[in-house]
């Protein structure tokens, strides 16, 4: 049942080759639901994107945000837990991973003290100026735990390659105007800043989130670089833990999707 899923999934040469690896995962399930996370996957995939079906460019586009702004909003504090759950560490249900760094840290190790993990807001929220209110600020589709001083190393800047190693960043670089993650999670960034692009659209009180070809993009609803975003998109394709987390958050909490993660070949259908 799950390597039809993922062959259904992977329609570009790309992402195919996760497939293997997921086909032998054996890993605990985020969430106390996992049953879920694997026998709803063939209805999102036969119904869940049928009127995506056949377009492309910006009628995609227009689609895809129909489809994916159904969906439950969590409130800020909410978001404490469903990242323990949408995060979880595969090897050790105490701890999640932290983005930026890959450190396995314990659960309870959530706030704003060196040594905590913290919200991290991958679309930086002063990048349209949406805080923290339900909405854009509270989608755990773009909020990830971080580690609290990397968090502030990244601030809001945009993404690009380039620049010094961050202390503890597990690999990734900065310099005064972007921020590049490590390898291993350049594409889940810029999956995350797709789906924002196309899930916040001005249409529902909150601003028109677009990607761009910049970056110094400040307090406009922009986020760069388009250019190594997409590259990062082809270099590191949807991963097990990438996947499954998109499963958590549908099954248990927003009830959306992020369409690039189950169809990586609409970003360039797309940008």
């Amino acid at each position: 049942m799950l390597a039809i899923r993922l062959h259904r999934r992977r329609r570009t040469a790309v992402a195919l080759t996760t497939a293997a690896v997921l086909a032998g995962l054996t890993a605990p399930a985020l969430t106390a639901t996992p049953a879920t996370a694997t026998t709803t996957a063939a209805a999102y995939d036969d119904a869940y994107y049928d009127d995506a079906a056949g377009k492309s460019g910006e009628a995609l586009k227009d689609a895809l945000h129909a489809i994916i702004s159904d969906q439950t909003k969590l409130s800020y504090s909410a978001v404490w837990d469903a990242l323990k759950a949408t995060d979880q560490d595969p090897n050790n249900s105490g701890n999640v991973i932290l983005l930026y760094s890959g450190v396995s840290r314990s659960k309870s190790l959530n706030g704003g003290d060196t040594g905590d993990w913290n919200r991290e807001h991958v679309w930086a929220k002063s990048h349209g100026d949406f805080g923290t209110s339900t909405g854009p600020g509270t989608d755990i589709h773009h909020l990830r735990p971080t580690d609290v001083k990397v968090n502030s190393i990244r601030g809001n800047k945009d993404f690009d390659n380039g620049g010094s190693a961050v202390a503890n960043g597990g690999g990734s670089l900065t310099d005064s105007d972007s921020f590049e993650p490590r390898d291993a999670v350049k594409g889940d960034v810029a999956r995350m800043i797709f789906y924002m692009a196309v899930r916040y659209e001005g249409t529902d009180g909150w601003p028109d989130l677009e990607v761009n070809g910049q970056v110094n993009n400040g307090s406009n609803p922009y986020m760069g670089k388009l250019a190594a975003l997409k590259a990062w998109h082809q270099e590191d394709p949807p991963d097990a833990f990438e996947q499954r987390r998109n499963d958590v958050i549908h099954d248990s909490y927003q009830h959306n999707r992020n369409p690039f993660i189950d169809h990586p070949e609409w970003v360039e259908s797309i940008w």
